[in-house]
């Protein structure tokens, strides 16, 4: 991932799994696998990007549901 400070390091591996199943849902995972995440344009990483939120917020509300609108039963 980029070269922010991590608040949750243990969480590195989770986003980096939902980085790559996001791009194999898209059809970008041969893309990436030939030319690189560095080569890889704009538009075809903010799609992978906006596609993780979609999912990370799903989960969020799933979880909150499950904890009847408690977000701060664990920490």
């Amino acid at each position: 991932m980029g070269k922010r400070k991590k608040l949750y390091p243990k969480a590195e591996d989770g986003l980096d799994s939902l980085k790559q199943e996001v791009a194999e849902e898209l059809n970008l995972d041969d893309d990436i696998e030939k030319r690189g995440w560095e080569n890889m344009t704009t538009r075809e990483v903010g799609k992978i990007g906006g596609n993780m939120v979609k999912k990370m917020i799903k989960f969020a509300e799933k979880e909150m549901d499950e904890r009847d609108g408690k977000i701060d039963e664990e920490d």
